[in-house]
């Protein structure tokens, strides 16, 4: 790796892009062989609240008879706002552009004090049904919060847990019947409310790029209105009638994921829109095949069908090296 470094430094050199004194300077630095933690301990910091708040999961389970709702539910309560509190209180002055605590732990108290209040909203519900029958508040209430916390804090865990809660609430009040009854895959319903959600994303991120609100959320919503729409054309490409106009939807729904992969730089993005346009193309040429009977030519598809993955892989590949060659210009 070291010597991979010294190479392109010295390349940097000789085509003049960089000064002699930067290139001493670039040398020097690299020989104190000083490496970055910061990843490794985001990484640490995030487990740590992972496992705080599942702890108190924990707890509340074990300890339900011997503890009592009363004190459960005001310990919850008392670490939520401490954890707001210090959150508003190092919070910088809002901005539609990005912005950043003068620590990164703050991003983490957040994280705790977002996970603590769906933690907390949840329990009044299952132990107290605080909301009556209206499931939906449970759901929606955390996520109003959440959506809020994400923008002002800038936070994109939070915003993810929002948007993932902004979906559960779609689902329940598209179908709460279907979801008591545990026949939630027997209806479209929810396959065409996600399809929605997915569009209302999009809009968004499209009205938040126009007002410059954010815009570096951009990934957040387009990877969630990804998935949302992709996964449940394909569902109903699989089961549905109509799956030519599924198919048709995935196919524009993927060109627009692909274009829009390069607009912001993401190769994840990029990587999820071809292969579920893939999986989408393969499904519906074999329900075509199905619905005309070609039962005749199934056998040479199937001897075809080594050379077509194999070319599928190997496009594939070129593909994403030709996407990362884009950006190293």
């Amino acid at each position: 790796m070291e010597n991979i470094h010294q190479r392109a430094t010295q390349t940097l050199f000789d085509k003049q892009l960089i000064t002699e004194e930067q290139h001493e300077q670039i040398v020097s630095y690299r020989s104190l062989n000083i490496f970055s933690l910061n990843a490794e301990l985001k990484i640490f910091l995030y487990l740590s609240v992972l496992m705080f708040t599942s702890g108190i999961g924990i707890l509340i389970y074990q300890n339900i008879d011997t503890i009592g709702h009363s004190i459960i539910i005001s310990l919850i309560s008392i670490v939520t706002v401490i954890c707001y509190y210090f959150s508003f209180n190092r919070a910088p002055e809002f901005n539609k552009s990005q912005t950043y605590f003068e620590s990164p732990v703050m991003e983490y108290i957040v994280l705790t004090a977002n996970l603590l209040t769906c933690i907390l909203i949840g329990y009044l519900q299952i132990q107290y049904n605080t909301f009556g029958t209206h499931y939906g508040l449970a759901t929606i209430i955390p996520t109003t919060i959440g959506l809020f916390s994400g923008y002002y804090f800038d936070n994109k865990n939070v915003l993810s847990i929002a948007i993932t809660g902004l979906a559960a609430y779609i689902g329940l009040t598209v179908s709460p019947q279907s979801l008591l009854q545990n026949e939630i895959y027997n209806t479209d319903s929810l396959s065409y409310a996600a399809i929605g959600l997915g569009v209302v994303l999009i809009l968004w991120n499209y009205y938040s790029s126009i007002i410059k609100l954010k815009t570096h959320f951009a990934l957040i919503f387009l990877t969630f209105a990804l998935h949302l729409i992709s996964i449940s054309c394909i569902n109903t490409i699989i089961d549905s009638d109509y799956y030519l106009v599924f198919s048709a939807i995935l196919g524009l729904s993927t060109y627009f994921f692909y274009i829009s992969s390069y607009k912001i730089k993401s190769i994840s993005l990029f990587i999820f829109a071809v292969l579920y346009g893939f999986i989408g193309l393969n499904i519906t040429l074999f329900k075509i095949i199905d619905y005309m009977n070609l039962t005749d030519i199934f056998e040479f598809i199937l001897v075809l069908s080594p050379f077509y993955f194999i070319g599928a892989i190997i496009l594939f590949i070129m593909m994403i090296k030709k996407f990362n060659s884009e950006f190293k210009k």
